[in-house]
């Protein structure tokens, strides 16, 4: 395999946005940024989609081209490893991310309970999702390593340990005062 060296890589994510205006709005810049900058390192993808995520609060559909052409990789590729991860949303997330882990740890200790709870409290499908208005995501999350713990869960990265109903009541009040 031959690998492109960094100017090689630079020159091509440049070509990349000449040929759609929409690729000078805000994100694609971002995004082409990232790529640069750590294309040229070993195993670049897990890095770059988790930069684009932070970067962005999300990977948006829009962008997989131009990290696959700059990481010269398929579309189908790049889909597949933001697909296989739980953690990468391709859809902007609320302000504010619950994840309730669905592991077996915290499953024998009530968390499916929590996890219908929550849904009914922010008015969400049964798979979770985003609350109307923005503010809040439910999702799941499969071990957050709080298995003696359980049933745990994290608030904006936060975690939280042997929850209830009237835990996740106040971890959903608190998100939606702030």
């Amino acid at each position: 395999m031959v690998l492109a060296t960094p100017d090689e890589l630079r020159d091509r994510i440049r070509q990349l946005g000449k040929s759609a205006a929409q690729q000078n709005e805000p994100h694609f810049v971002a995004v082409r940024e990232i790529v640069s900058r750590l294309a040229a390192q070993e195993g670049a993808l897990l890095p770059i989609l988790h930069e684009v995520q932070h970067a962005l609060g999300f990977i948006p559909k829009e962008v997989v081209g131009v990290i696959a052409d700059g990481l010269n990789l398929s579309r189908a590729e790049v889909h597949g490893v933001i697909t296989y991860y739980h953690h990468f949303r391709s859809e902007p997330a609320g302000r504010h991310v619950l994840e309730v882990c669905r592991a077996e740890s915290c499953q024998a200790m009530g968390s499916e309970a929590m996890w219908q709870h929550a849904c009914y409290a922010l008015g969400l499908p049964a798979e979770g999702g985003t609350a109307s208005g923005g503010g809040i995501t439910l999702q799941p999350v499969y071990c957050l390593g709080l298995c003696a713990m359980s049933p745990a869960a994290m608030l904006d990265g936060k975690p939280h340990a042997r929850l209830s109903v009237q835990r996740i009541d106040a971890l959903i009040d608190r998100a939606v005062e702030a």
